[in-house]
Protein backbone atom coordinates (compact mmCIF):
# COMPACT_ATOMS: atom_id res chain seq x y z
CA UNK A 1 0.00 0.00 0.00
CA UNK A 2 0.89 3.40 -0.78
CA UNK A 3 1.41 6.07 2.37
CA UNK A 4 -1.86 7.62 3.64
CA UNK A 5 -0.78 11.10 1.77
CA UNK A 6 -0.59 9.21 -1.92
CA UNK A 7 -4.03 7.61 -0.59
CA UNK A 8 -5.61 10.92 0.13
CA UNK A 9 -4.06 12.56 -2.85
CA UNK A 10 -5.53 9.64 -4.96
CA UNK A 11 -8.92 10.54 -3.54
CA UNK A 12 -9.36 13.87 -4.24
CA UNK A 13 -8.27 14.12 -7.65
CA UNK A 14 -11.72 12.07 -8.32
CA UNK A 15 -13.53 14.76 -6.65
CA UNK A 16 -14.95 18.58 -8.73
CA UNK A 17 -14.04 21.73 -7.38
CA UNK A 18 -16.70 21.42 -4.83
CA UNK A 19 -15.26 18.71 -2.95
CA UNK A 20 -17.78 16.40 -3.96
CA UNK A 21 -16.88 13.01 -5.79
CA UNK A 22 -16.67 13.31 -9.61
CA UNK A 23 -19.26 10.34 -10.32
CA UNK A 24 -22.28 11.63 -11.52
CA UNK A 25 -24.07 8.44 -10.07
CA UNK A 26 -22.83 8.48 -6.56
CA UNK A 27 -25.28 7.85 -4.16
CA UNK A 28 -27.38 6.25 -7.02
CA UNK A 29 -26.16 2.65 -8.02
CA UNK A 30 -25.33 1.47 -5.08
CA UNK A 31 -21.67 0.84 -5.92
CA UNK A 32 -18.77 2.93 -4.89
CA UNK A 33 -20.84 3.76 -1.52
CA UNK A 34 -16.98 5.26 0.46
CA UNK A 35 -16.37 7.15 -2.91
CA UNK A 36 -16.83 10.07 -0.58
CA UNK A 37 -13.90 8.68 1.71
CA UNK A 38 -9.97 8.78 1.28
CA UNK A 39 -8.44 5.64 0.32
CA UNK A 40 -7.20 5.24 4.08
CA UNK A 41 -10.46 5.77 5.60
CA UNK A 42 -12.04 3.66 3.62
CA UNK A 43 -9.83 0.51 4.75
CA UNK A 44 -10.20 1.90 8.22
CA UNK A 45 -14.23 1.25 7.99
CA UNK A 46 -13.77 -2.28 6.94
CA UNK A 47 -10.73 -3.27 9.12
CA UNK A 48 -12.97 -2.27 11.89
CA UNK A 49 -16.21 -4.25 10.53
CA UNK A 50 -13.93 -7.53 10.01
CA UNK A 51 -12.67 -6.59 13.40
CA UNK A 52 -16.00 -6.38 15.30
CA UNK A 53 -17.39 -9.48 14.04
CA UNK A 54 -13.88 -11.96 13.98
CA UNK A 55 -11.66 -10.51 17.11
CA UNK A 56 -13.47 -12.61 19.73
CA UNK A 57 -12.57 -15.67 17.68
CA UNK A 58 -8.77 -14.87 16.58
CA UNK A 59 -6.09 -12.02 15.60
CA UNK A 60 -7.39 -10.40 12.77
CA UNK A 61 -4.80 -9.37 10.76
CA UNK A 62 -4.17 -5.67 8.33
CA UNK A 63 -6.04 -5.25 5.93
CA UNK A 64 -4.46 -5.83 1.98
CA UNK A 65 -5.40 -2.79 0.28
CA UNK A 66 -4.54 -1.96 -3.39
CA UNK A 67 -1.87 0.50 -4.58
CA UNK A 68 -3.68 1.51 -7.53
CA UNK A 69 -7.36 1.35 -6.62
CA UNK A 70 -9.33 2.47 -9.70
CA UNK A 71 -10.12 0.73 -13.01
CA UNK A 72 -9.88 -2.76 -11.41
CA UNK A 73 -12.95 -4.47 -12.77
CA UNK A 74 -11.94 -6.54 -15.46
CA UNK A 75 -15.45 -7.77 -15.83
CA UNK A 76 -17.84 -5.20 -16.87
CA UNK A 77 -21.19 -5.51 -18.21
CA UNK A 78 -23.76 -2.81 -19.23
CA UNK A 79 -27.95 -2.95 -19.58
CA UNK A 80 -29.53 -1.54 -23.26
CA UNK A 81 -32.23 0.54 -23.45
CA UNK A 82 -34.00 3.58 -25.21
CA UNK A 83 -33.86 7.44 -24.17
CA UNK A 84 -36.70 9.93 -24.67
CA UNK A 85 -35.55 10.35 -28.51
CA UNK A 86 -35.61 6.83 -29.04
CA UNK A 87 -31.45 6.37 -29.27
CA UNK A 88 -29.69 3.26 -27.67
CA UNK A 89 -28.33 4.34 -24.11
CA UNK A 90 -26.83 1.91 -21.65
CA UNK A 91 -25.82 1.52 -18.06
CA UNK A 92 -27.05 0.26 -14.25
CA UNK A 93 -30.41 -0.13 -12.88
CA UNK A 94 -30.58 2.35 -9.65
CA UNK A 95 -30.60 0.78 -6.72
CA UNK A 96 -33.62 -0.59 -5.74
CA UNK A 97 -35.11 0.17 -8.57
CA UNK A 98 -35.63 -0.83 -12.47
CA UNK A 99 -34.95 2.55 -13.56
CA UNK A 100 -31.82 2.51 -16.20
CA UNK A 101 -28.95 5.13 -14.87
CA UNK A 102 -26.41 5.83 -17.84
CA UNK A 103 -22.72 5.26 -17.75
CA UNK A 104 -19.85 6.03 -20.45
CA UNK A 105 -17.43 5.58 -18.07
CA UNK A 106 -16.73 4.19 -14.38
CA UNK A 107 -14.13 5.00 -12.23
CA UNK A 108 -13.63 0.93 -11.29
CA UNK A 109 -14.32 -0.54 -14.43
CA UNK A 110 -11.95 -1.05 -17.27
CA UNK A 111 -11.69 1.62 -19.68
CA UNK A 112 -10.79 -0.41 -22.42
CA UNK A 113 -14.42 -2.38 -21.36
CA UNK A 114 -15.82 1.23 -21.45
CA UNK A 115 -14.75 2.11 -24.50
CA UNK A 116 -15.90 -0.94 -26.55
CA UNK A 117 -19.56 -0.33 -24.97
CA UNK A 118 -19.59 2.81 -26.07
CA UNK A 119 -18.76 1.57 -29.48
CA UNK A 120 -21.43 -0.47 -29.31
CA UNK A 121 -24.25 2.17 -28.54
CA UNK A 122 -23.28 3.72 -31.24
CA UNK A 123 -23.06 0.72 -34.19
CA UNK A 124 -26.57 -0.45 -32.58
CA UNK A 125 -27.80 2.85 -33.95
CA UNK A 126 -26.57 2.54 -37.58
CA UNK A 127 -27.66 -0.81 -37.67
CA UNK A 128 -31.05 0.00 -36.83
CA UNK A 129 -30.92 -3.05 -34.41
CA UNK A 130 -33.91 -2.79 -31.91
CA UNK A 131 -33.30 -3.04 -28.26
CA UNK A 132 -34.96 -5.22 -26.13
CA UNK A 133 -38.07 -3.66 -24.35
CA UNK A 134 -38.74 -5.82 -20.96
CA UNK A 135 -42.32 -4.19 -20.96
CA UNK A 136 -43.58 -5.66 -24.01
CA UNK A 137 -41.01 -8.77 -24.72
CA UNK A 138 -40.26 -7.19 -28.63
CA UNK A 139 -36.78 -6.11 -29.52
CA UNK A 140 -33.76 -7.64 -29.79
CA UNK A 141 -30.44 -6.78 -28.09
CA UNK A 142 -30.10 -6.87 -24.48
CA UNK A 143 -26.96 -6.60 -22.67
CA UNK A 144 -23.24 -6.40 -23.28
CA UNK A 145 -20.37 -8.19 -21.13
CA UNK A 146 -16.77 -7.22 -21.52
CA UNK A 147 -14.38 -10.28 -19.53
CA UNK A 148 -10.38 -9.13 -20.30
CA UNK A 149 -7.90 -10.96 -19.13
CA UNK A 150 -5.49 -8.42 -16.56
CA UNK A 151 -2.42 -9.75 -17.53
CA UNK A 152 -2.80 -11.11 -21.03
CA UNK A 153 -4.59 -8.27 -22.11
CA UNK A 154 -7.07 -10.59 -24.17
CA UNK A 155 -10.62 -9.27 -24.26
CA UNK A 156 -13.97 -10.91 -24.72
CA UNK A 157 -17.11 -9.84 -26.03
CA UNK A 158 -20.00 -11.33 -25.12
CA UNK A 159 -23.81 -9.91 -27.32
CA UNK A 160 -26.89 -10.94 -24.98
CA UNK A 161 -29.95 -11.34 -27.28
CA UNK A 162 -33.04 -12.06 -26.85
CA UNK A 163 -33.20 -14.46 -29.56
CA UNK A 164 -30.83 -16.22 -31.97
CA UNK A 165 -31.66 -13.85 -35.09
CA UNK A 166 -29.28 -11.65 -35.29
CA UNK A 167 -29.48 -9.60 -38.65
CA UNK A 168 -26.41 -8.46 -40.32
CA UNK A 169 -23.91 -10.11 -37.70
CA UNK A 170 -21.13 -10.62 -39.74
CA UNK A 171 -21.21 -7.22 -40.46
CA UNK A 172 -21.68 -5.92 -36.96
CA UNK A 173 -18.74 -8.19 -35.65
CA UNK A 174 -16.59 -6.59 -38.72
CA UNK A 175 -17.17 -3.22 -38.24
CA UNK A 176 -16.61 -3.91 -34.31
CA UNK A 177 -13.16 -5.54 -34.51
CA UNK A 178 -12.56 -2.64 -37.11
CA UNK A 179 -13.20 -0.06 -34.40
CA UNK A 180 -11.39 -2.28 -31.89
CA UNK A 181 -8.97 -4.86 -33.82
CA UNK A 182 -7.35 -5.72 -29.70
CA UNK A 183 -10.55 -7.72 -29.20
CA UNK A 184 -9.97 -11.35 -29.50
CA UNK A 185 -12.97 -13.24 -28.90
CA UNK A 186 -16.90 -12.31 -29.63
CA UNK A 187 -19.53 -14.67 -28.73
CA UNK A 188 -23.43 -14.20 -28.92
CA UNK A 189 -25.66 -15.53 -25.97
CA UNK A 190 -29.37 -16.04 -26.24
CA UNK A 191 -31.25 -15.03 -23.61
CA UNK A 192 -34.75 -15.49 -23.77
CA UNK A 193 -35.81 -15.39 -19.95
CA UNK A 194 -38.08 -12.76 -17.95
CA UNK A 195 -36.02 -12.71 -14.94
CA UNK A 196 -33.17 -10.38 -14.01
CA UNK A 197 -30.61 -12.90 -14.74
CA UNK A 198 -28.06 -11.35 -17.29
CA UNK A 199 -26.88 -14.31 -19.21
CA UNK A 200 -29.07 -17.26 -20.77
CA UNK A 201 -27.56 -20.70 -21.02
CA UNK A 202 -26.94 -20.61 -24.81
CA UNK A 203 -23.97 -19.26 -26.40
CA UNK A 204 -22.49 -19.76 -29.90
CA UNK A 205 -18.86 -17.95 -30.88
CA UNK A 206 -18.97 -15.28 -33.60
CA UNK A 207 -15.30 -14.73 -33.38
CA UNK A 208 -11.95 -16.09 -32.29
CA UNK A 209 -12.09 -19.21 -29.71
CA UNK A 210 -14.75 -18.35 -27.75
CA UNK A 211 -12.45 -17.80 -24.29
CA UNK A 212 -10.09 -16.01 -23.29
CA UNK A 213 -6.98 -16.68 -20.98
CA UNK A 214 -5.21 -14.79 -18.20
CA UNK A 215 -2.04 -15.68 -15.49
CA UNK A 216 -2.90 -15.63 -11.72
CA UNK A 217 0.37 -16.62 -9.55
CA UNK A 218 1.89 -17.56 -11.97
CA UNK A 219 -0.72 -19.94 -13.72
CA UNK A 220 -2.56 -19.79 -16.63
CA UNK A 221 -6.41 -20.04 -16.48
CA UNK A 222 -9.63 -19.95 -18.87
CA UNK A 223 -11.96 -18.18 -18.75
CA UNK A 224 -15.34 -18.80 -20.42
CA UNK A 225 -18.52 -16.74 -20.89
CA UNK A 226 -19.91 -18.54 -17.90
CA UNK A 227 -17.45 -18.99 -15.65
CA UNK A 228 -16.37 -17.83 -12.20
CA UNK A 229 -12.89 -15.45 -12.09
CA UNK A 230 -12.45 -12.78 -9.73
CA UNK A 231 -13.19 -9.11 -11.12
CA UNK A 232 -10.15 -8.01 -9.22
CA UNK A 233 -7.11 -10.19 -10.38
CA UNK A 234 -4.38 -7.69 -8.69
CA UNK A 235 -6.29 -8.44 -5.11
CA UNK A 236 -7.01 -12.13 -6.26
CA UNK A 237 -3.67 -12.90 -6.49
CA UNK A 238 -2.81 -11.47 -3.28
CA UNK A 239 -5.97 -13.20 -1.65
CA UNK A 240 -5.05 -16.72 -3.43
CA UNK A 241 -1.19 -16.06 -2.36
CA UNK A 242 -2.10 -15.57 1.25
CA UNK A 243 -4.39 -18.19 1.48
CA UNK A 244 -1.96 -20.73 0.39
CA UNK A 245 0.63 -19.37 2.66
CA UNK A 246 -1.75 -19.69 5.55
CA UNK A 247 -2.34 -23.70 4.36
CA UNK A 248 1.71 -24.15 5.23
CA UNK A 249 1.47 -26.76 3.03
CA UNK A 250 5.21 -28.55 2.46
CA UNK A 251 4.78 -31.04 -0.80
CA UNK A 252 3.28 -34.02 1.27
CA UNK A 253 0.02 -32.98 1.93
CA UNK A 254 -3.51 -34.07 0.79
CA UNK A 255 -5.13 -30.89 -0.16
CA UNK A 256 -9.22 -30.77 -0.85
CA UNK A 257 -10.20 -27.37 -2.55
CA UNK A 258 -13.86 -27.06 -1.76
CA UNK A 259 -16.69 -24.94 -4.34
CA UNK A 260 -13.38 -24.87 -6.44
CA UNK A 261 -14.95 -22.96 -9.33
CA UNK A 262 -12.40 -23.31 -11.99
CA UNK A 263 -9.76 -24.92 -10.30
CA UNK A 264 -7.78 -21.51 -9.57
CA UNK A 265 -7.19 -21.90 -5.95
CA UNK A 266 -6.22 -25.84 -6.11
CA UNK A 267 -4.05 -25.18 -9.41
CA UNK A 268 -1.73 -22.03 -7.84
CA UNK A 269 -1.02 -24.38 -4.66
CA UNK A 270 -0.51 -27.63 -6.15
CA UNK A 271 3.26 -26.95 -6.74
CA UNK A 272 3.45 -27.00 -2.94
CA UNK A 273 0.95 -29.92 -2.21
CA UNK A 274 1.48 -33.64 -1.99
CA UNK A 275 -2.14 -33.94 -3.98
CA UNK A 276 -4.83 -31.63 -4.86
CA UNK A 277 -9.05 -32.65 -5.09
CA UNK A 278 -11.06 -30.15 -6.34
CA UNK A 279 -15.15 -30.29 -5.85
CA UNK A 280 -17.44 -28.46 -7.67
CA UNK A 281 -20.86 -29.05 -8.51
CA UNK A 282 -20.79 -26.77 -12.34
CA UNK A 283 -20.27 -28.97 -15.04
CA UNK A 284 -19.21 -26.39 -17.12
CA UNK A 285 -16.80 -25.26 -14.20
CA UNK A 286 -15.46 -28.71 -14.15
CA UNK A 287 -14.60 -28.50 -17.56
CA UNK A 288 -12.40 -25.86 -17.58
CA UNK A 289 -11.11 -27.01 -14.21
CA UNK A 290 -9.71 -30.06 -16.53
CA UNK A 291 -8.55 -28.02 -19.36
CA UNK A 292 -6.69 -25.24 -16.52
CA UNK A 293 -4.87 -28.00 -14.74
CA UNK A 294 -3.88 -29.43 -18.63
CA UNK A 295 -2.74 -26.22 -19.49
CA UNK A 296 -0.24 -25.56 -16.62
CA UNK A 297 0.73 -29.07 -16.74
CA UNK A 298 -0.31 -30.10 -13.38
CA UNK A 299 -1.24 -33.64 -12.88
CA UNK A 300 -1.44 -33.87 -9.26
CA UNK A 301 -5.01 -32.98 -8.99
CA UNK A 302 -8.05 -34.46 -9.90
CA UNK A 303 -11.73 -32.93 -10.26
CA UNK A 304 -14.93 -34.28 -9.24
CA UNK A 305 -18.70 -32.71 -9.80
CA UNK A 306 -20.34 -33.16 -6.91
CA UNK A 307 -22.26 -31.56 -3.72
CA UNK A 308 -19.67 -30.28 -1.77
CA UNK A 309 -21.79 -31.53 1.63
CA UNK A 310 -22.01 -34.75 0.10
CA UNK A 311 -18.96 -35.59 -1.11
CA UNK A 312 -16.93 -34.86 2.80
CA UNK A 313 -19.98 -36.37 3.66
CA UNK A 314 -18.46 -39.69 1.73
CA UNK A 315 -14.83 -39.09 2.73
CA UNK A 316 -15.30 -38.99 6.32
CA UNK A 317 -17.48 -42.17 5.67
CA UNK A 318 -14.46 -43.78 3.90
CA UNK A 319 -11.86 -42.87 7.10
CA UNK A 320 -9.97 -40.29 4.50
CA UNK A 321 -7.29 -38.89 5.42
CA UNK A 322 -7.10 -35.39 4.31
CA UNK A 323 -4.52 -32.52 5.54
CA UNK A 324 -5.85 -29.25 4.37
CA UNK A 325 -9.23 -27.56 2.74
CA UNK A 326 -9.21 -24.54 0.88
CA UNK A 327 -12.75 -23.39 0.99
CA UNK A 328 -14.00 -20.28 -1.02
CA UNK A 329 -18.13 -21.01 -0.35
CA UNK A 330 -20.86 -18.30 -2.14
CA UNK A 331 -21.60 -14.93 -0.53
CA UNK A 332 -24.40 -16.92 1.78
CA UNK A 333 -21.60 -19.08 3.18
CA UNK A 334 -21.63 -23.37 4.16
CA UNK A 335 -24.63 -25.15 4.67
CA UNK A 336 -24.56 -26.87 7.83
CA UNK A 337 -24.68 -30.31 6.48
CA UNK A 338 -21.65 -29.23 4.68
CA UNK A 339 -20.06 -27.68 8.15
CA UNK A 340 -20.60 -30.88 10.24
CA UNK A 341 -19.30 -33.29 7.35
CA UNK A 342 -16.05 -31.12 7.32
CA UNK A 343 -15.57 -31.46 10.95
CA UNK A 344 -16.32 -35.35 10.66
CA UNK A 345 -13.25 -35.34 8.04
CA UNK A 346 -10.89 -33.11 10.21
CA UNK A 347 -8.56 -31.62 8.52
CA UNK A 348 -5.47 -30.65 10.04
CA UNK A 349 -5.77 -27.31 8.69
CA UNK A 350 -8.78 -25.25 7.05
CA UNK A 351 -8.28 -22.20 5.03
CA UNK A 352 -11.60 -20.53 4.72
CA UNK A 353 -11.79 -17.42 1.99
CA UNK A 354 -14.91 -15.27 2.54
CA UNK A 355 -16.85 -12.84 0.27
CA UNK A 356 -19.04 -12.08 3.10
CA UNK A 357 -17.42 -11.61 6.98
CA UNK A 358 -20.82 -12.08 8.55
CA UNK A 359 -21.22 -15.37 7.40
CA UNK A 360 -17.55 -16.43 8.21
CA UNK A 361 -18.17 -15.48 11.49
CA UNK A 362 -21.27 -17.54 11.58
CA UNK A 363 -19.46 -20.60 9.98
CA UNK A 364 -16.38 -20.37 12.08
CA UNK A 365 -19.11 -20.04 15.35
CA UNK A 366 -19.88 -23.63 13.95
CA UNK A 367 -16.66 -24.97 12.84
CA UNK A 368 -15.34 -24.05 16.74
CA UNK A 369 -18.00 -26.40 17.51
CA UNK A 370 -16.79 -29.07 15.67
CA UNK A 371 -13.67 -29.28 17.32
CA UNK A 372 -11.28 -26.30 15.34
CA UNK A 373 -10.15 -22.86 16.81
CA UNK A 374 -9.59 -19.79 14.36
CA UNK A 375 -6.20 -18.77 14.29
CA UNK A 376 -6.17 -15.62 12.47
CA UNK A 377 -7.98 -13.48 9.84
CA UNK A 378 -7.04 -11.09 7.06
CA UNK A 379 -9.23 -8.30 5.39
CA UNK A 380 -8.64 -8.26 1.57
CA UNK A 381 -9.62 -5.24 -0.09
CA UNK A 382 -11.11 -6.92 -3.05
CA UNK A 383 -13.60 -4.34 -3.70
CA UNK A 384 -11.97 -0.95 -3.38
CA UNK A 385 -14.51 2.20 -3.00
CA UNK A 386 -17.48 -0.50 -2.23
CA UNK A 387 -18.70 -1.93 0.95
CA UNK A 388 -17.20 -5.11 0.06
CA UNK A 389 -14.83 -7.03 1.56
CA UNK A 390 -13.40 -10.25 1.75
CA UNK A 391 -11.60 -12.12 4.36
CA UNK A 392 -9.01 -15.31 4.62
CA UNK A 393 -9.46 -16.90 7.82
CA UNK A 394 -6.91 -20.21 9.17
CA UNK A 395 -8.86 -22.41 11.09
CA UNK A 396 -6.76 -25.18 13.16
CA UNK A 397 -7.97 -28.87 14.47
CA UNK A 398 -7.67 -28.72 18.16
CA UNK A 399 -4.99 -31.27 19.28
CA UNK A 400 -7.66 -33.74 21.14
CA UNK A 401 -9.66 -36.25 18.73
CA UNK A 402 -12.49 -37.15 21.48
CA UNK A 403 -14.91 -34.66 22.91
CA UNK A 404 -16.84 -35.67 25.97
CA UNK A 405 -20.23 -33.51 27.70
CA UNK A 406 -19.57 -34.34 31.52
CA UNK A 407 -21.15 -32.83 34.27
CA UNK A 408 -19.01 -32.54 37.51
CA UNK A 409 -19.96 -31.04 40.76
CA UNK A 410 -17.25 -28.40 41.65
CA UNK A 411 -17.09 -29.84 45.07
CA UNK A 412 -15.74 -33.30 43.75
CA UNK A 413 -12.52 -31.76 42.09
CA UNK A 414 -9.40 -30.26 43.38
CA UNK A 415 -8.89 -28.67 39.87
CA UNK A 416 -11.01 -27.90 37.13
CA UNK A 417 -10.03 -28.87 33.80
CA UNK A 418 -10.26 -25.06 32.50
CA UNK A 419 -7.55 -24.06 34.82
CA UNK A 420 -5.15 -26.76 33.53
CA UNK A 421 -5.81 -24.97 29.96
CA UNK A 422 -3.79 -21.75 29.99
CA UNK A 423 -1.30 -20.76 32.71
CA UNK A 424 -1.15 -16.83 34.56
CA UNK A 425 1.74 -15.80 32.20
CA UNK A 426 -0.20 -16.93 28.74
CA UNK A 427 -3.28 -15.18 29.75
CA UNK A 428 -1.55 -12.04 30.50
CA UNK A 429 0.49 -12.06 27.75
CA UNK A 430 -2.71 -12.97 25.02
CA UNK A 431 -4.32 -9.52 27.14
CA UNK A 432 -1.36 -7.19 26.54
CA UNK A 433 -0.70 -8.50 22.92
CA UNK A 434 -4.30 -8.12 21.90
CA UNK A 435 -5.51 -5.31 23.99
CA UNK A 436 -1.88 -3.40 25.15
CA UNK A 437 -3.32 -3.98 28.87
CA UNK A 438 -1.20 -5.16 31.67
CA UNK A 439 -2.97 -7.41 34.68
CA UNK A 440 -1.93 -8.95 37.49
CA UNK A 441 -2.50 -12.62 38.39
CA UNK A 442 -4.69 -11.38 40.78
CA UNK A 443 -6.62 -9.82 38.74
CA UNK A 444 -6.97 -12.24 36.85
CA UNK A 445 -7.85 -14.89 39.64
CA UNK A 446 -10.59 -12.83 40.33
CA UNK A 447 -12.31 -12.88 37.10
CA UNK A 448 -11.76 -16.75 37.16
CA UNK A 449 -13.62 -17.11 40.36
CA UNK A 450 -16.50 -14.58 39.22
CA UNK A 451 -16.84 -17.43 36.39
CA UNK A 452 -16.94 -20.48 39.04
CA UNK A 453 -13.20 -21.37 38.04
CA UNK A 454 -11.95 -22.62 41.55
CA UNK A 455 -8.21 -23.04 42.31
CA UNK A 456 -6.57 -24.80 44.93
CA UNK A 457 -6.05 -22.92 48.06
CA UNK A 458 -1.82 -22.82 47.49
CA UNK A 459 -2.02 -22.18 43.39
CA UNK A 460 0.35 -19.60 42.72
CA UNK A 461 -1.36 -16.65 41.39
CA UNK A 462 1.35 -14.14 41.91
CA UNK A 463 3.81 -12.71 43.78
CA UNK A 464 1.46 -9.84 44.29
CA UNK A 465 -0.08 -7.96 47.81
CA UNK A 466 -3.26 -9.97 48.82
CA UNK A 467 -4.71 -6.63 49.21
CA UNK A 468 -5.90 -5.22 46.07
CA UNK A 469 -8.62 -3.08 44.43
CA UNK A 470 -10.91 -4.63 41.98
CA UNK A 471 -10.70 -5.38 38.68
CA UNK A 472 -11.67 -2.38 36.70
CA UNK A 473 -14.61 -3.16 33.54
CA UNK A 474 -11.88 -2.68 31.05
CA UNK A 475 -9.58 -5.22 32.60
CA UNK A 476 -12.20 -7.59 33.23
CA UNK A 477 -13.62 -7.72 29.73
CA UNK A 478 -10.30 -8.47 28.46
CA UNK A 479 -9.24 -11.33 30.89
CA UNK A 480 -12.94 -12.76 30.29
CA UNK A 481 -11.67 -12.73 25.74
CA UNK A 482 -8.73 -14.48 27.11
CA UNK A 483 -10.43 -17.32 29.24
CA UNK A 484 -12.97 -17.73 26.26
CA UNK A 485 -9.92 -17.64 23.95
CA UNK A 486 -8.01 -20.46 25.70
CA UNK A 487 -11.34 -21.63 26.13
CA UNK A 488 -12.40 -21.50 30.21
CA UNK A 489 -15.53 -20.42 30.09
Amino acid sequence: MRNATEKSTDALWKKDEKGKPACPLFGKCGGCRYLDLTYEQQLAKKQKLVRRLMEKHCRVKPILGMKDPWRYRHKVQAVFGLDRKKNPVSGVYEEKSHRLLLVESCLIEDQKADEIIGTIRQMLRSFKIRIYDEDTGYGLFRYVMIRKGRFTGEIMVILVTASPMFPSRKNFVNALLKAHPEITTVVQNINDRTDSMVLGERFQTLYGKGYIMDELCGCRFKISPASFYQVNPVQAAALYKKAVELAGLTGRETVVDAYCGTGTIGIIASGKAGRVIGVESNPEAVRDCVSNAKANGVKNIRFYRDDAGRFFKALAEEKSSVDVVLMDPPRAGSSREFLEALGALGPKRIVYVSCNPETLERDVTVLEKEGYRAEEVWPVDMFPWTAGVEAVCLLSKLKSTQHFSVEIALDEVDITAAESKATYEEIKKYILEKHGLKVSSLYVAQVKRKHGIVERSNYNTGEEKAKVSNVTPEKERAIEDALKHFKMI
